[in-house]
């Protein structure tokens, strides 16, 4: 028997993709960070259209959406790194070379001054590759843009042509790969985002009331480790409380603990998070970290979001997979009292998993 010409075609397009990663190899990083951004836009890019705007002009406006807030994002990171340098530096310089630490009538001396001439001699070398690549970073740039709006405005065909090579029984599967995915990707674009925005605008008057020569380099840093799962600013301001007990500045120590982890580590995900949680996946904090650290050490920058993201997308596969083995959930009677309880998948209630259970949603046209 021929095979189906769907899954020819569908294999042909899984092979022609491997090769054109391996060609296009130096801007599949770009290429994947405008896949992401475009999945995140569809939706808007879908309202703006059923307000009455034509796809080519929805799919414009969601683009530039995207490109302001890319722009906005990174041009804090632009101006510490490089036009502040100096200030980045002179920041790392406050901290001593040495600490000498008493305990039980013994003194122990640690020492920072080779690690933080590694450190400055890193940012040293990154700001240079920064300015130096400025020209490549252009077109990558451009490139992002090209292909987030190129992305948008087939964005319905390109549905229903990846859909259309899925068998029919486990495209709802395929759609719960979606829905998490999208889940995943507004918790880090959106949500992380916004957060971090929000910890800029706190901890920039925060520092200046603390009286920090650097408070727009400090303000940066912080908004930048809310990326970071679990610890997030935190681990900034207990590194600037230790350097000023160091110092034997102890009401200041306190200052930056107590006031500045109030406003800084926590304030901001009270104000910000509860109002965007709704839009974000279930995923525990500590497997995201597990994504973001394991992304970040094997892929680079890109691993922040790639990492969360194949966390998030093994977490659903396993929820299906128990909702489809366990028709009683683990750990129930054998006798069978609560047999007409299914089981509760990890990530997420029955009634969510609805949709990949059946097997019975129309083809695609």
């Amino acid at each position: 028997m021929a095979p189906d010409r769907r899954y020819v075609l569908g294999g042909l397009l899984v092979l022609l993709s491997l090769l054109a990663t391996v060609v296009l190899l130096n801007v599949v990083a770009t290429v994947f960070f405008a896949v992401t951004v475009a999945y995140l836009l569809a939706p808007l890019r879908t309202r703006l259209h059923e307000r009455g705007i034509s796809q080519w002009w929805a799919s414009v406006l969601a683009t530039a959406a995207g490109f302001l807030g890319t722009v906005a994002v990174f041009t804090p990171l632009v101006v510490v790194l490089v036009l502040r340098f100096e200030s980045l530096v002179a920041l790392l310089d406050l901290i001593p070379d040495s600490v000498t630490l008493a305990l039980f009538g013994f003194e122990y001396v640690v020492t920072f001054d080779t690690a933080l001439a590694v450190v400055v001699a890193r940012l040293s070398a990154i700001a240079t590759q920064f300015v130096t690549a400025a020209p490549v970073l252009l077109i990558k740039l451009t490139l992002f843009a090209f292909v987030v709006f190129a992305l948008l405005l087939r964005e319905d065909a390109t549905r229903r042509a990846v859909l259309a090579i899925v068998p029919p029984s486990y495209r709802g599967t395929a759609k719960a790969l979606d829905r998490r995915t999208r889940e995943t990707l507004f918790a880090i674009y959106v949500l992380q985002a916004a957060t971090a925005l929000g910890t800029f605008l706190i901890a920039l008057p925060v520092f200046v009331l603390l009286g920090y020569e650097f408070p727009v380099a400090l303000a940066t840093v912080a908004a930048v480790l809310q990326f970071l799962p679990i610890v997030g600013p935190s681990i900034l301001l207990l590194g600037l409380g230790v350097y000023h007990l160091a110092l034997g500045e102890v009401l200041q120590a306190v200052l930056v603990a107590v006031g500045g982890g109030f406003f800084i580590a926590w304030l901001p995900d009270v104000l910000i998070r509860p109002r965007l949680a709704r839009e974000t996946t279930n995923l525990p904090g500590s497997l995201y970290f597990v994504g973001f650290v394991g992304g970040l050490l094997s892929l680079g920058p890109i691993g922040v979001i790639a990492g969360p993201l194949a966390v998030a997308l093994v977490v659903e596969v396993a929820a299906l997979l128990s909702a489809e083995m366990n028709t009683v959930a683990v750990g129930d009677d054998e006798d069978g009292d609560d047999s007409s309880a299914g089981a509760v998948a990890v990530g997420g209630s029955e009634e969510e998993r609805s949709d990949a259970s059946d097997g019975g949603d129309s083809p695609a046209s």
